[in-house]
């Protein structure tokens, strides 16, 4: 933008007819304050732009159209001509200010400004005379607009609000003594009777909405937030060489390069941003902490099994996942370990996760094969919202077999390190994700004996941007061959390791088990025993005998050996009943129970039903279920079925 005498030189508007045609039909000037104003011992000789530009009024000649022009144009189009910087400038919501030089020395302000910052002398420095600019950072902006000529922004810069109402009032009080105080004109600019030259408009009607709004800023408290863009111009002044000096080629040392400070007011849009901000601040809170209420508040702790796990939720702009674990002890020693991820964010996906873990504890306690469980899942998951789809491994460790059976629907591969050290995974997926309907899941097994850790997890720990998620999947590989110690110091040296901080973009949830290698006095308290039974009448004398044998040499109390006679005859007595064989009685002890569990070839599971006083069967179950602990029955994989119970070993 240029400015020549201050009159803006807008596009596609010509100059004033006067300017084009007769330089010398101007009205005469007041003269300016040569003591006090901006034009006064301009720096090194150079004549300074005057604060205001100068106005005149149009001569008869101009103000009145001539006939011809009138009989040319039927109607009359309103021009810019007479238009002035001050007109423009001054009637604009917005903060303007104008500077030259290096030093930045004021030029002009306008009411806007004045009414923020209070009203500032015309040729000072803006170092000086303009304080806020310095405070904002803006005078380094500044000098590089000078020096490269382009224009640079800066976004919602805070204003304080003390600052404001302050320098408000303070104009507010200068404009109440400007209007008592006799005005001389000075084409544009102002000089009251005390000789003060104000770089601020003198406009009378400019000046009635501007002194509303100081009256009404010297109120404000709170902090304002504006967006300040400086733009280079060109003020005008002798031409080239008629001085006999020529224009430095450097932009900034030409003595009329100026910056046009253009400030906006985004105090209500920054506020409504950090509105929203608060608003999904709170709902991330609120999504969070049902996230962790869904969550287990403490992993049961099976007795051959050590167990931790890690949830993290996203940074603070993303929002909460629908990440989930769970630990599920199914008795006679096997555990239930499930992983899941729901995919969206957001209090929904939290609420679905609630409801798909909620289920999946159901479920578990029919002890059914892993597959039957994510087949069972995969149509709750369709009923309960058929646009979300979630990914899952459901896994079962048998201490008597030492391996971990799961299913996988769509989920990531489990990891495995065995005692040697090798790290494995799991093979691919055995079903889609939950929720897609119409697929048969199958189960698959992993070798998990003592000595070996397995690490269930989500996406969020291995899926990275402009990454494939193989290579996620290597680098956890990697980092747990070398991750030693406790489940929960694993857990945290996975997370280290692949660099997950409280800024990332994804929540994370880790599972870590491991099957320990006892020995020494632990392994005194983990003993097995079994009987292969033939069938006959034989087979419950046996069985009878063994088990009183096997208990007394764990040196159980005589009560508690009893109690597991009279259950292990039972039992055996029901399969032989109601079963086919083979049959097999087996005994375990751990650290914390007693086990005693009854296979045979038959699918059919018993019920605990209520005998009648004639009845001379049904009241094996029920007897069983009297004694002990817990008991339960449930399907073998190839064919038949378990049945078992459970004593608590008294502590101590």
């Amino acid at each position: 933008m240029n400015f020549t005498r201050w009159s803006a030189r807008l596009p596609g508007t010509q100059r004033r007819a006067a300017a084009r045609t007769d330089r010398g039909t101007r009205h005469p000037q007041a003269p300016t304050a040569s003591g006090t104003g901006a034009g006064a011992g301009a720096r090194g000789g150079n004549p300074v732009p005057a604060a205001r530009g100068e106005r005149r009024e149009p001569t008869a000649a101009e103000s009145t159209p001539s006939t011809a022009t009138r009989a040319s144009s039927p109607e009359a189009h309103p021009t810019l001509d007479g238009l002035s910087v001050h007109d423009v400038l001054g009637q604009v919501p917005g903060l303007v200010a104008v500077v030259y030089g290096r030093d930045h020395c004021i030029a002009y302000v306008n009411d806007a400004y004045a009414a923020v910052f209070g009203p500032r002398d015309a040729g000072a420095p803006a170092r000086e005379a303009l304080p806020e600019l310095a405070e904002l950072g803006l005078l380094p902006l500044m000098d590089q607009v000078l020096r490269s000529g382009k224009p640079r922004t800066v976004k919602s810069r805070r204003v304080p609000g003390g600052y404001v109402a302050g320098a408000a009032a303070e104009a507010a009080r200068e404009e109440a003594v400007r209007e008592e105080e006799p005005v001389v004109a000075l084409a544009g600019a102002s000089v009251n009777g005390s000789g003060r030259h104000h770089a601020s408009a003198a406009r009378p009607a400019a000046r009635t909405g501007s002194t509303v709004g100081l009256k009404a800023a010297t109120g404000r408290k709170r902090d304002g937030y504006y967006t300040f863009t400086c733009s280079p111009i060109d003020l005008p002044g002798p031409e080239a060489g008629a001085g006999g000096a020529a224009e430095p080629a450097d932009l900034a040392s030409r003595p009329h390069r100026g910056v046009l400070v253009f400030a906006t007011d985004v105090t209500d849009q920054v506020e409504a941003a950090e509105r929203l901000r608060a608003s999904e601040g709170r709902q991330r809170e609120a999504a969070v902490t049902l996230q962790h209420s869904l969550l287990p508040q403490e992993l049961e702790q099976p007795d051959d099994l050590r167990i931790a796990a890690t949830y993290l939720p996203g940074g603070t702009d993303a929002a909460v996942g629908g990440d989930w674990y769970d630990v599920i002890t199914l008795g006679a020693g096997r555990t239930a370990l499930v992983i899941g991820d729901v995919m969206g964010r957001g209090v929904r996906a939290a609420a679905v996760m609630g409801q798909l873990r909620t289920a999946v504890r159901a479920y578990a306690r029919l002890d059914l094969p892993p597959h039957e469980v994510l087949q069972l899942l995969d149509g709750l998951a369709a009923e309960i919202d058929a646009s979300q789809i979630a990914t899952c491994v459901y896994a079962v460790h048998d201490p008597n077999e030492g391996r971990l059976v799961y299913a996988s629907a769509g989920h990531l591969p489990i990891v495995v390190r065995d005692p040697d050290g090798t790290v494995h995974r799991a093979a691919e997926p055995t079903g889609p994700p939950l929720g897609t309907g119409g697929w048969l899941h199958t189960s698959a097994s992993l070798p998990l004996g003592p000595g070996s850790t397995a690490v269930l997890y989500t996406d969020g720990l291995v899926e990275r941007r402009r990454e494939d998620i193989d290579e996620g999947v290597a680098a956890l590989e990697q980092a747990l061959a070398g991750a030693t110690g406790t489940p929960q110091v694993v857990c945290d040296r996975l997370i280290r390791a692949l660099g997950v901080t409280a800024e990332h973009d994804d929540d994370v949830a880790v599972l870590v088990l491991q099957h320990p290698a006892r020995t020494g006095h632990d392994a005194e308290l983990f003993h097995n025993a079994a009987l292969e039974l033939l069938g006959g009448v034989e087979a419950a004398p046996r069985a009878r005998a063994f088990a009183s044998g096997v208990l007394a040499s764990w040196r159980f109390p005589t009560e508690l050996r009893d109690l597991g006679v009279l259950a292990a005859s039972e039992l055996v007595a029901n399969s032989l009943q109601h079963g086919t064989p083979p049959m097999r009685l087996r005994l375990r002890r751990t650290d914390r129970r007693l086990i005693i569990e009854v296979t045979d070839g038959d699918e059919q599971l018993p019920r605990r039903r209520r005998a009648e006083p004639a009845d001379e069967s049904g009241r094996g179950i029920s007897i069983v279920a009297t004694i002990a602990s817990s008991w339960g029955s449930r399907r073998t994989p190839g064919g038949g079925k378990a049945v078992w119970c459970e004593f608590a070993l008294p502590k101590g």
